[in-house]
């Protein structure tokens, strides 16, 4: 088998009815900040919440009766092996998923109440191969890499039969990049099509494997990114001359436009993506001169965010735009004094959100103290506003994180 445009339209009627047909919808708050026409194909709304749902059943109903009988085995921090505990219960096969010891309990347990059984080793998936590759022998499991399979890859393009029914006409299409499945899929199918359109992958600039193994350089991969779905060192044996042949660019993101475009998707567009899955929104954001009054595809691979990691993005993001700041304020240590910088704060339109009060332990006089104000305001404006009505009012105030004050 290879992967070919019959091949993925095999896949489609494989999935037809066993997973969910997701829309391509245009979303006018993106397409505003870009100044493009800006649609997003919702992988999101999988059972599982990420696309992997599609090569994952591929795969297993490619199995023959002996091998559903003994049971598969995948390596997966998350998305993949989700995907393959779902299918593989519904299907009645076997399923063992190998994570690494790092993974979130709410991933493992996620995982284990799909039917599968889970085994944790070593700290990276990486460093689960061995061992899943020594279990698959031992048990005769059948293993299901997460990409580098034409099952896989097959069932993953049906993303892209999906967008060219969906959308007349489009002039890109953006795609997250792991080790290239999906694109592989997407590229094969728009390639078939005969369509006119740009195919851009966008990989974690921490792990930027297909993007240096396409130029034969040295993979320079590593680290803790916002974007774990898309975090592989090696692209696969398959899917890269795939992407060699098929792919018009690949670009990198870094991490702060990472965090910022989960933040825009769930704040402007009212999607929930992971980081993956927001890649391609920080891609385009950085690449918005290119894409101008063009008609661009977004692929939201999925969903899948750790609500602490959510948060603390949010709340980061906020502390970016002005929407929630710090300030260091200099009073009198005498009674009454923190009511009235409130309600000069207060005066101002700012929210308090907490206050903590010291005497001891900064170099102020004995007879003064600093307080540090965690506020809420609109924006950076809102935020100079404040701090210049507290100043005239005999307040010395600088915003923490300034460069500005040495304090």
């Amino acid at each position: 088998m290879t992967v070919t445009i019959d091949s993925i339209r095999d896949a489609a009627r494989t999935l037809q009815g066993a997973v969910v047909r997701t829309p391509t919808v245009r979303s006018g708050p993106l397409s505003a900040l870009a100044g493009a026409e800006v649609y997003l194909k919702l992988e999101t709304l999988q059972y599982t919440g990420s696309f992997k749902d599609r090569g994952a059943l591929v795969k297993l109903a490619s199995l023959t009766a002996d091998q559903a009988k003994n049971g598969v085995i995948a390596v997966s921090a998350g998305n993949h092996g989700q995907g393959v505990a779902y299918h593989a219960r519904r299907l009645g096969i076997p399923a063992t998923i190998v994570m690494p010891v790092t993974t979130p309990f709410t991933k493992i347990n996620r995982t284990e109440a799909l039917g599968a059984r889970v085994l944790l080793h070593a700290d990276t998936v990486s460093g689960c191969m061995p061992f899943a590759e020594d279990m698959m022998r031992k048990e005769k499991l059948t293993f299901v890499h997460p990409f580098d399979d034409e099952h896989i890859i097959s069932g993953q393009g049906t993303v892209g039969l999906e967008i060219l029914e969906d959308l007349p006409a489009f002039d890109a299409l953006i795609v997250p990049v792991g080790g290239g499945g999906l694109i592989s899929g997407i590229a094969t199918a728009v390639a078939a099509s005969g369509r006119k359109a740009e195919i851009i992958g966008v990989e974690a600039a921490l792990y930027p494997s297909m993007r240096c193994s396409l130029r034969g350089e040295a993979v320079p991969a590593g680290g803790a990114t916002l974007a774990e779905g898309i975090a592989i060192k090696t692209p696969g044996k398959l899917t890269l001359p795939i992407v060699r042949a098929l792919v018009d660019d690949v670009v990198v993101a870094d991490e702060l436009p990472l965090e910022d475009a989960v933040q825009t998707m769930i704040c402007s567009a009212k999607v929930l993506a992971e980081g993956a899955g927001a890649a391609p929104l920080a891609a385009l954001t950085a690449m918005r001169e290119r894409f101008l009054g063009k008609t661009v595809v977004l692929v939201v691979s999925g969903a899948n965010i750790d609500s602490r990691i959510l948060a603390s993005v949010l709340m980061r993001g906020m502390v970016r735009s002005g929407q929630m700041a710090r300030l260091r304020v200099t009073i009198s240590d005498t009674p009454g004094i923190l009511a009235r910088v409130a309600q000069q704060i207060g005066e101002r339109g700012g929210n308090i959100v907490e206050i903590v009060h010291q005497r001891l332990f900064f170099d102020v006089p004995v007879k003064q103290a600093e307080v540090d104000i965690v506020i809420e305001t609109q924006d950076v404006d809102h935020v100079a506003d404040i701090i210049r009505h507290l100043e005239e009012n005999g307040f010395p105030t600088w915003r923490l994180g300034d460069t500005a004050h040495s304090g």
